[in-house]
């Protein structure tokens, strides 16, 4: 499984923010939202307990025929047959997260400045996060990149890049109109009234009617 093209709005299952009993009704509303990709990223807990709740949210996103990617924890995602992994800079390689999947699964790497993005297609990881955009809770320690480098990322790294950080319904537009063309979308998703009614909305700024 690959990134599809129409793949627009990666849901990402911080459990930061959503409590674990939750998490499989969150994942549910994440894919009835748009969502085109889910990511399972949860920094605070050990593998064991991780494990089981990738397991939970694995066959919802089956079902849905859209790939499941666990954040930092290849050997889970290996074990669970996973759709993929997600790396940070600090993380181990591309090819090692590849020798623990197998060649078929993804692995996308997190990316915090132009530089570091066309570093990256050194490693050939299958999408790319760049950011974060605006400042975020969910990064604080990270400076902002702002919107100057977008375009450029784009013309410059032949895969898919999903910009992540701060970005919501209000300022998805001008992340767009920035060169932007696939975004994750956080703590607003995960915190909206409804996460169905929110995530449609900013899918039909991703993908609008071409009337």
């Amino acid at each position: 499984m690959k990134i599809s093209p129409s793949c627009k709005l990666y849901g990402i299952l911080d459990m930061g923010y959503v409590s674990r009993d939750s998490a499989l009704s969150k994942t549910e509303s994440l894919i009835a939202a748009g969502a085109g990709i889910i990511q399972l990223r949860a920094k605070t807990l050990p593998p064991t307990l991780l494990l089981p709740l990738a397991k939970e949210i694995l066959p919802a996103c089956k079902a849905a025929k859209i790939p499941f990617i666990i954040n930092d924890y290849p050997e889970i995602a290996a074990e669970i047959d996973a759709s993929g992994v997600h790396l940070g800079q600090d993380d181990l390689s591309v090819a090692d997260a590849r020798r623990i999947l197998g060649p078929n699964k993804i692995v996308g790497k997190s990316t915090h400045s132009l530089q570091q993005a066309t570093d990256a297609l050194l490693e050939a990881p299958d999408y790319l996060g760049f950011g974060p955009i605006f400042p975020t809770l969910t990064k604080p320690d990270y400076t902002p990149i702002g919107l100057s480098d977008i375009a450029e990322v784009h013309r410059r790294v032949h895969l898919p890049i999903f910009c992540i950080g701060g970005i919501h319904l209000e300022n998805l537009p001008i992340v767009l109109a920035a060169g932007a063309s696939r975004v994750a979308i956080v703590s607003a998703l995960l915190e909206a009234k409804n996460t169905v009614t929110y995530g449609n909305q900013c899918s039909a700024l991703l993908n609008p009617s071409s009337d």
